[in-house]
């Protein structure tokens, strides 16, 4: 695939970022698509390694990589175009928002710099885009039979596609304004503006779909009217219940949970709502706790927000630095330092520390009391716990606390408690090799059965769970 010495002959480049001193000013995309002559070299990166692990091992939809890789390098962008679309959905989202467990996977991650997945994923779905290669595929024939699918996150979209497609009457219910879930709403602009989704959607609507906003499922409309109404039931509606911090003065104003912020932001920027100067960091000294993708999204939101100070606490230590651009655990996800485009706005980050409590004024956050904390293994089991490191405590001035510290399992709604599916042993939806939970006909996927996971994950999940309804219903 590609070049056969091309690896050799190029070196691994991506396009360029906007300045921070620009990109802080607004909420634009900070990365754009390259379809430069640099684009097609990037591609012939992609050498004739024999075993794709790009496609087998790091990549959940099992994406064409090596092939569409391939067609980019020589300039056949329709035929990359083809090859995308056969596995993704979504493309245009992980594109720009998925870690690149590829691009860990690569071959060439061996000993030099991996090909560049993500970023050839992106080119090749912009331009399919703009040519106007991206239309509707309504079905040819109707089944008649009519699917509920509750959540519009990844899961729910690509199913939702998938389905449709195959004749089936789908309608799509989301508890939110508008359609997207954590893809709309948890995830900042400056990492995927929102036009990207509409786009989507508008072609999914011409193919069929149908989308119910403003609907609480379980409140809007009752578990048993769904259930009377359709054939099948999918629960797509993502991990939604937060993990907590369970300390005292955790009901102090000025605390609050990561999403919580992140939404009404979105919301600010889309025009939806006006800015609410509760959960605003403009002029605030900012504390988010959680060092994860969340975490990063506070820090690039609180920046653009105009925060006097954004720090940032992680709980587990630091991971190491890897400077050099292999993968020292091929093909494996390596545990190293990252630094994201928001981090590299400004925002002081510290790991091993621990939140003892919070003390305020007037009901307002004014401190969080910290200690360091360390990690040691059990000699008997080799699992790692953490103990506070004696007189190590201190004290940081804040004056808005975000809890980013991820996600527990899917919200127990009064919708699932009425449905009565079961739930496993970590608070998510059980559900067998089928996708097929414990009440018949309702099925679920996504990050409503693996917990809180990444988009590619939801999409792959999305698409095998489709196949796995459009068996049933034919069975």
């Amino acid at each position: 695939m590609g070049k056969a010495d091309g690896f050799l002959e190029y070196k691994r480049s991506l396009a360029p970022k906007r300045p921070v001193s620009e990109r802080l000013k607004d909420y634009r995309e900070i990365t754009p698509p390259l379809f430069s002559e640099e684009i097609n070299k990037q591609g012939a990166r992609c050498m004739d390694c024999g075993i794709p692990f790009c496609h087998a091992m790091g990549c959940p939809v099992y994406n064409l990589i090596p092939e569409w890789n391939d067609a980019v390098f020589r300039g056949q962008w329709h035929e990359a175009f083809e090859r995308l679309s056969l596995t993704n959905n979504l493309p245009e989202v992980t594109g720009r928002v998925c870690p690149a467990p590829c691009e860990t996977a690569c071959t060439l991650a061996i000993n030099v710099a991996p090909v560049t997945i993500e970023q050839i994923e992106l080119s090749i779905i912009e331009k399919a885009f703009a040519k106007g290669w991206v239309n509707p595929k309504p079905p040819v024939r109707e089944t008649g039979k009519k699917i509920a699918i509750v959540g519009s996150g990844p899961a729910g979209l690509s199913a939702a596609q998938q389905l449709r497609r195959r004749g089936h009457r789908v309608t799509l219910f989301e508890k939110s304004s508008k359609i997207g879930g954590l893809l709309r709403f948890g995830i900042p602009d400056f990492k995927l503006e929102k036009w990207v989704l509409d786009r989507r959607i508008e072609q999914m609507k011409a193919e069929g779909v149908r989308f119910e906003t403003n609907v609480d499922v379980g409140v809007t409309i009752s578990a048993a009217e769904l259930k009377k109404n359709h054939d099948v039931i999918l629960l797509t509606m993502g991990a939604g219940a937060p993990r907590d911090l369970r300390v005292p003065g955790r009901e102090l104003s000025g605390v609050h949970h990561a999403m919580d912020f992140l939404t009404l932001s979105n919301k600010a920027v889309s025009g939806e709502i006006q800015t609410d100067p509760i959960l605003s960091a403009k002029g605030k000294t900012v504390l988010v706790i959680g060092g994860g993708d969340t975490g990063s999204d506070c820090v690039g939101t609180s920046n653009r927000q105009g925060a006097k100070k954004v720090y940032q606490f992680e709980i587990l230590p630091k991971p190491r630095d890897w400077k050099e651009p292999w993968n020292p655990v091929w093909p494996n996800w390596p545990q190293i330092l990252r630094t994201s485009t928001s981090h590299e706005e400004g925002c002081d980050r510290d790991w091993a520390i621990t939140t003892q409590k919070i003390t305020g004024k007037d009901g307002k956050v004014h401190e969080v009391h910290c200690a360091r904390v360390q990690w040691e293994p059990d000699k008997t089991t080799g699992q790692y716990s953490m103990k506070e490191i004696p007189g190590s405590d201190f004290v940081l001035r804040v004056d808005l606390v975000l809890l980013a510290m991820g996600f527990v399992h899917v919200e127990h709604s009064r919708f699932l408690t009425d449905l009565g599916v079961q739930f496993d042993a970590r608070g998510n939806v059980q559900i067998d090799d089928s996708y097929r939970s414990s009440v018949p006909g309702v099925f679920a996927a996504g990050d409503t059965v693996r917990g809180a996971s990444l988009v590619v994950w939801a999409i792959s999940q999305g698409r095998q769970a489709a196949q796995a309804v459009d068996i049933y219903l034919k069975s």
